[in-house]
C-alpha cells in the first residue's frame, strides 16, 4: 500500500492504494467519480477516457502511481452543470443511445479540440478510432464534434 496524491477535476485527493492499483479504480472506487466506465480493461474500448495532463488516457492502463502529481479530469470536471461546449453539441444532437460510452467520446473530444479547433472528419476519425459505441452511433459523435467546435468557437 502506498499514499497517492492525485490532482482530479481541480482538487488535490489523496489515495491509499497499491502503486500497480489502475488509476480507474481510484476514480471509481476510492473518489466516487463514476462517469469514466469500465469497458474492457485493457485499454481497447475507451470507456474509461478521462484527461491527463490535458491528453486523452485510458484510466483502465494507468496507475496511480504514473498518476500522481499529474492533472487529471473526468467528465465531472468539465463543467459543474453541463454547459461545455463539447456536453451542449452532445445534448443537442442527441448523441447517446445506452449512453455508456458516451463520457469517453466527449472526453476525447475535449482533447481533440484543444489541439484542432476544426478538426475534419479524417481528424475526428483518427482521434476517436479507439473509442468504441456498440450502438453505432459514430455519425451522430463526428456531427457533435463538430458543432462542439462552432460552440466552442463562439459560433451559434
Amino acid at each position: 500500500m502506498g499514499r497517492y496524491r492525485l490532482h482530479v477535476n481541480g482538487e488535490r485527493r489523496e489515495v491509499d492504494l497499491p502503486a500497480e492499483t489502475p488509476l480507474l479504480w481510484a476514480l471509481r472506487e476510492q473518489l466516487g467519480l463514476l462517469g469514466p466506465k469500465y469497458g474492457c480493461g485493457v485499454g481497447a474500448c475507451g470507456a474509461c477516457t478521462s484527461l491527463v495532463d490535458g491528453q486523452a488516457a485510458r484510466p483502465c492502463v494507468t496507475t496511480v502511481a504514473e498518476a500522481q502529481g499529474r492533472r487529471v479530469t473526468t467528465i465531472e470536471g468539465l463543467s459543474e452543470d453541463g454547459d461545455h461546449p463539447v456536453q451542449q453539441a452532445w445534448l443537442e444532437l442527441d448523441v447517446a443511445q445506452c449512453g455508456y460510452c458516451q463520457p469517453g467520446q466527449i472526453m476525447s473530444t475535449v482533447a481533440l479540440l484543444a489541439v484542432d479547433p476544426d478538426p475534419d472528419d479524417a481528424a475526428i476519425d483518427a482521434a476517436l478510432r479507439d473509442n468504441v459505441c456498440r450502438c453505432g452511433t459514430y455519425t451522430r459523435v463526428r456531427a457533435a464534434v463538430k458543432r462542439a467546435a462552432q460552440l466552442k468557437r463562439g459560433r451559434q
